[in-house]
């Protein structure tokens, strides 16, 4: 199995985040697994087709658990960043996006998704999800969807111990998939994103609310500065 080493408290860790933050909903643990076995026993598969945005609002909002193989995911550029499919015709020439009107020209397409950060197709056999506080399984990734508030008392979190500075990464396309996924399985690092049109038209992102994704080897270590950046002295109350 794919686990980390280190038993964590995933519940009192969400419940922390959750009081601390003030989130709306769950923090979500996802994990990019690599074959069937890497599923939790008894864990269900998802019922339908759908992206990988309204996955994460399933498990944040509603409370669901479940894992989505290839077949499962309907968003070709999600399924694609998240190392289950590999790239279609239309996004690698650069028409798909083109013709959504947002950019110039194919060209300018064709840069940014050779930029998108993703995982090699074919390494994931499937996407699971759970809110964090009932999750069976180590989380590769642990996102968070948040107002600029909350996303500053977690930069403060990630910044507590070493200082220093905290870049993003994103393009304002595949915001949850790639920049709060992807790029933070592979790189190990914290990541922020604005979230993009389709993660706010079709998974109910709100217009107020950002997206971080955390890796699940830094998770405890950021959750045990929160409540000490929140109740500075500096910090605004």
């Amino acid at each position: 199995m794919d686990e980390m080493r280190t038993d964590l408290d995933y519940a009192a860790i969400s419940k922390l985040l959750k009081e601390q933050l003030g989130l709306k909903g769950s923090p979500v643990a996802i994990k990019l697994a690599g074959s069937e076995k890497q599923i939790p026993e008894g864990m269900e598969e998802a019922t339908g087709q759908m992206r990988h945005c309204q996955m994460v609002s399933l498990a944040r909002n509603e409370g669901k658990s479940f894992y989505a193989t290839a077949e499962k995911h309907n968003c070709m550029g999600g399924a694609w960043a998240l190392g289950l499919r590999e790239l279609t015709p239309s996004l690698k020439s650069g028409e798909f996006y083109f013709a959504l009107g947002k950019y110039e020209s194919w060209a300018a397409c064709r840069r940014t998704i050779q930029n998108v950060p993703h995982l090699p197709s074919g390494d994931t056999y499937a996407t699971l999800y759970a809110p964090l506080e009932s999750a069976t399984f180590s989380p590769h990734v642990v996102l968070i969807i948040a107002e600029p508030r909350s996303m500053l008392k977690l930069a403060q979190g990630i910044l507590y111990r070493m200082g220093g500075r905290i870049y993003s990464e994103m393009s304002g396309i595949q915001s949850v998939c790639s920049d709060a996924t992807a790029t933070v399985y592979m790189s190990g690092k914290p990541n922020i994103s604005l979230g993009c049109d389709g993660s706010r038209k079709f998974s109910g992102i709100a217009d107020g609310e950002m997206v971080m994704g955390l890796p699940g080897e830094l998770l405890a270590e950021i959750a045990d500065s929160i409540p000490i950046v929140v109740g500075a002295p500096g910090s605004k109350k």
